[in-house]
């Protein structure tokens, strides 16, 4: 009886294990990010982007252990946070861009605000660098579990 590429510890085809390792990278690096620009720049983050950050921050353990078993199934379960946190960032963009009603922002003129030129990194907005990041996880599920077999 062979072992299936979904069976922990079973060597994952080079393609799969890449994009499963971009992945972590991804999720790592956003993670971190969002530490370096809350407690080192000191910029409070909004109410979205704790949102976000609940949804990013899980997937770096995860990916890490799925990395370490070789197993492919830890994507499965990491897919979920990644689209909640896509669908939270889209929206972000969303009222960022002006694309939805005034009435829902979540940023307070007197709290932290993702409009003011502080908020930008690398010459984009944070909600615009958040929702990168999650489509980005997300496609690199999306080539891993496609090479599996």
């Amino acid at each position: 009886m062979t072992a299936s590429p979904d069976q922990p510890g079973t060597p994952l085809p080079v393609l799969a294990e890449s994009a499963l390792m971009a992945a972590f990278v991804i999720a790592l690096a956003a993670s971190l990010g969002a530490l370096f620009i809350g407690e080192i720049m000191g910029q409070m983050p909004c109410t979205l982007c704790w949102y976000q950050r609940i949804a990013m921050f899980p997937l770096v353990p995860i990916l890490a252990i799925a990395l370490w078993r070789a197993d492919l199934t830890g994507a499965i379960y990491a897919a979920p946070l990644a689209l909640a946190g896509f669908l939270l960032a889209a929206w972000h963009s969303g009222l960022y861009a002006g694309m939805l009603p005034q009435r829902i922002v979540p940023c307070s003129a007197d709290g932290p605000s993702c409009i003011d030129n502080a908020q930008i990194i690398l010459g984009l907005p944070i909600p615009y660098l958040s929702l990168g990041a999650f489509a980005a996880i997300i496609s690199c599920f999306c080539i891993a579990w496609r090479t599996r077999s």
